[in-house]
C-alpha cells in the first residue's frame, strides 16, 4: 500500500458504500462489518472536522413495494452535512446525480470505504475514474464476501484506479 496524499478538505469527499444494517451484519472477510463501521465513523469524523464533505451511499432494490428490514444507514452514521445518496444499481453515480452533487462542492478527489469492496465499493470507482476524479482507496475501512474478492480488488484493481492507503495516511493540507 501506498502513503495517501495530504487531501485538500475543500475539493475532498468521503464516499462510504452500503454501510446498512443488513449489509454490515453479513459474513465478510478479511473483517467483520462492525470492524469496517468502526473505522469508517472515524473517518467520517475527521473529514467532518476538517470541513470535507462526507457522502453516504445506499442501496435500493428497485421494483419491490418495500425494502428489507435493515436497509436504512447505520444508525447515527449520517450526521447534519452529510450528502446522502440511494443507488439502485451496483454503483453510485447511474442515475443519482452524485456527480452533479460533487461538482456544486467543488470535490476532485474521492475517499473510498464501504460493502462490498469489489462491489458497491468498486464499481463506482470505476464509474468515478471514468469521470476524472482522482482516487483513494482506504482498504481497512472495506470488506467483501469473501478474502479473495477483497484482495483482488486491493492488489490489482484498485492501484491501477489511485491509490491504496489505511485510515491512519489520510491527512489534510491546507492548500
Amino acid at each position: 500500500m501506498t502513503e495517501a496524499l495530504p487531501l485538500v478538505p475543500a475539493r475532498s469527499a468521503l464516499v462510504l458504500v452500503d454501510l446498512m444494517d443488513r449489509i454490515v451484519a453479513l459474513p465478510l472477510e478479511p473483517r467483520k462489518g462492525t470492524e469496517v463501521l468502526s473505522v469508517a465513523e472515524e473517518l467520517a469524523a475527521a473529514f467532518r472536522s476538517a470541513g470535507a464533505l462526507v457522502v453516504l451511499v445506499r442501496v435500493e432494490r428497485p421494483g419491490v413495494a418495500e425494502q428489507p428490514p435493515g436497509s436504512g444507514l447505520v444508525q447515527g452514521l449520517h450526521q447534519d452535512g452529510d450528502l446522502e445518496i440511494v443507488k439502485r444499481t451496483i454503483g453510485a453515480f447511474q442515475g443519482t446525480g452524485l456527480d452533479d452533487r460533487l461538482r456544486e462542492h467543488g470535490v476532485t478527489t474521492l475517499v473510498f470505504g464501504g460493502i462490498a469492496t469489489n462491489l458497491g465499493v468498486e464499481s463506482t470507482a470505476r464509474a468515478a475514474g471514468d469521470l476524472g476524479y482522482e482516487l483513494v482507496f482506504v482498504e481497512d475501512a472495506m470488506s467483501a464476501l469473501t478474502g479473495a474478492e477483497h484482495e483482488a480488488s486491493v492488489k490489482l484493481d484498485f492501484p491501477r484506479l489511485g491509490t491504496v492507503a489505511r485510515a491512519t495516511d489520510v491527512r489534510f493540507t491546507s492548500d
